[in-house]
């Protein structure tokens, strides 16, 4: 922290007008404090090694240095949280390799009428900077495990939810890495993050693995062997196939407290009441609390209920929401969180 226990931050934008706008955001909250700003990549690693700040707010597309580079300068120096922003539309891959490489979450940035935009009561970025400057930022890593499993007989459990948020793109990969490539039953995961990214995450899921991952699609059964993403767009239910033994897909508007668009609560909840105690429900890093209430409808049917532990979570908040209420009384740190699942199955 810096003088008074504030938040030192720095941001690092081309765009001089952008810096103008984000520093009076920043100044406007008095448990903030501004201690520099840099115009590309480059400066800003270099600023970074020099103010040591608690927070780095950066723009993505940046001349010569971006902000992939300035996050995988930042997380090989000295990890530090990073909140980029970005046009999301036109760089989605650029930002998942950059959340890969350990940036602590987006914003989308204005597209419109800047001024009236960022400046707007409910832009959250303040927020997110307090929530980034307790996080366990270094706790990101994703290591490859690829060895196949014996599977004798049938399996114990028929289903896996995951539900995660902030720091969860990282922890999803570490997850699927550590999956055997054989995997005989479905898995549903349901991240917060913005509708247009959700198919190139899935794409990039897809290429870590044997496995088969895509967006979940409304109507279809699944499948043993897929792993399929909760749409940006509505909420995902299961429901009975009325015309087999199956399970299948619907997307309903029906409204979650915590979250929606993708609610974990909406999964977990409705595969409990299909599954019963044969599902296996985790939640994993992210703010805020959604999750913790389906996963305690998996726990009353007698199913697995899994949180990743505090060390390991990039954001301790779904999980120990989880752990506190009762849904759920195993902590698995992630690097074992696959390992774990499979153990179980």
């Amino acid at each position: 922290m810096s003088s008074l226990n504030k938040i030192s931050v720095l941001v690092v934008e081309d765009s001089a007008l952008m810096r103008i706008l984000l520093s009076d955001i920043i100044n406007a909250d008095k448990s903030i404090e501004l201690i520099g700003t840099a115009k590309n990549g480059l400066e800003g690693v270099e600023k970074a090694q020099k103010l040591r700040p608690d927070v780095i707010i950066s723009d993505m597309i940046m001349p010569e240095y971006d902000g992939l580079y300035l996050v995988k300068r930042i997380m090989n120096d000295n990890p530090t949280p990073v909140i980029l922003l970005s046009a999301l539309d036109k760089n989605n891959e650029l930002i998942l390799d950059a959340l890969q490489k350990g940036a602590f979450d987006f914003l989308d940035k204005p597209k419109e009428d800047i001024t009236k935009s960022i400046k707007a009561k409910n832009y959250p970025l303040t927020d997110l900077v307090k929530v980034a400057a307790q996080s366990n930022i270094k706790n990101f890593k994703v290591k490859e495990n690829k060895n196949s499993h014996a599977f004798n007989g049938s399996l114990n459990y028929k289903l896996i939810v995951i539900g995660a948020s902030t720091g969860g793109p990282g922890a999803i990969e570490n997850i699927i890495l550590q999956l055997p490539n054989n995997l005989i039953l479905p898995i549903i995961i349901a991240q917060h993050m913005p509708e247009s990214f959700i198919q190139s995450f899935a794409k990039r899921l897809n290429l870590l693995t044997e496995l088969q991952v895509k967006v979940a699609e409304s109507g279809e059964e699944l499948k043993p062997g897929y792993i399929y993403l909760a749409p940006g767009t509505a909420n995902l239910e299961l429901r009975k196939n009325p015309h087999s033994d199956g399970v299948i897909t619907h997307f309903s508007k029906k409204q979650y407290v915590e979250f929606n668009y993708p609610s974990i609560d909406c999964i977990m909840e409705s595969a409990a009441k299909i599954y019963g105690s044969k599902m296996i429900g985790v939640i994993l890093t992210g703010m805020g609390k959604d999750g913790s209430e389906g996963l305690k409808k998996v726990k009353e049917k007698g199913g697995i209920t899994i949180a990743q532990d505090e060390k390991t979570a990039v954001v301790y908040g779904m999980p120990k929401n989880a752990f506190d209420t009762g849904a759920t009384d195993r902590l698995v740190p992630i690097d074992q969180m696959g390992g774990y699942l499979v153990s179980c199955l």
